[in-house]
């Protein structure tokens, strides 16, 4: 999960759907600016190119008990049908962080270590940091059903192969520390726009001593 800048005005459809008494909060317009604002991944694990696209509330409108929350501009993001499944327990009811609000690059660490997932929050009294670490592991680890099982094994194969893409041309950058051919490459991978960021910057901020050059990329 990383930050993300919302587009203002909200989808004109919003305001009128929400004065109809079965209206629709995924209009095209509204699917356009969630996907385009996200950089076209799902806001919880990151992954790209979506097979099954959802628009998410961050706080639940448990089916329209909360029509604010329904309509509400602020409330909506593009998602997975994997991450909107697993977060719709009732332990996220409470609240995860707003990523159009808060940095969760500051407030969570997001690591791959020995092939194993390890996401937790850097302050355990941040209960909205420490709920959405818990939800990002889970959407990763889950295997209480076969389809999570498989779900979750297709988000760690596609972050694995995101991390070697980083891990070799870190290694390429030791070879040529000056390659501007290295560094450009290197640039796109910690972009936040690139699948699954948080992960990737993550470990160039831990390892800030070994390649300062790249520093610039993370801020």
């Amino acid at each position: 999960m990383i930050k993300i800048k919302r587009t203002f005005p909200a989808p004109e459809s919003l305001a009128i759907e929400a004065k109809k008494e079965s209206g629709k909060y995924d209009k095209p317009d509204v699917v356009r600016q969630l996907r385009e604002d996200a950089h076209g991944k799902c806001y919880i694990c990151e992954m790209k190119d979506l097979q099954d696209p959802v628009v998410e509330h961050l706080l639940p409108h448990k089916g329209g008990k909360y029509p604010d929350r329904k309509f509400d501009w602020n409330n909506l993001f593009w998602a997975c049908g994997h991450c909107n499944s697993v977060k719709n327990q009732q332990k996220y009811e409470e609240g995860i962080l707003d990523c159009c609000n808060q940095d969760p690059e500051k407030l969570i660490n997001f690591k791959l270590i020995n092939q194993a997932i390890d996401v937790n929050a850097k302050d355990d009294t941040n209960e909205k940091a420490v709920r959405t670490a818990e939800l990002v592991q889970e959407v990763f680890s889950l295997t209480n059903t076969g389809m999570r099982v498989y779900k979750s094994e297709m988000r760690f194969q596609e972050l694995t192969k995101e991390m070697n893409k980083l891990y070799d041309n870190l290694e390429e950058l030791k070879k040529a520390p000056d390659s501007k051919v290295v560094l450009r490459k290197l640039r796109a991978i910690l972009r936040r726009e690139s699948a699954f960021a948080a992960f990737k910057r993550n470990y160039v901020r831990d390892n800030k001593d070994r390649f300062p050059q790249l520093v610039i990329y993370i801020v």
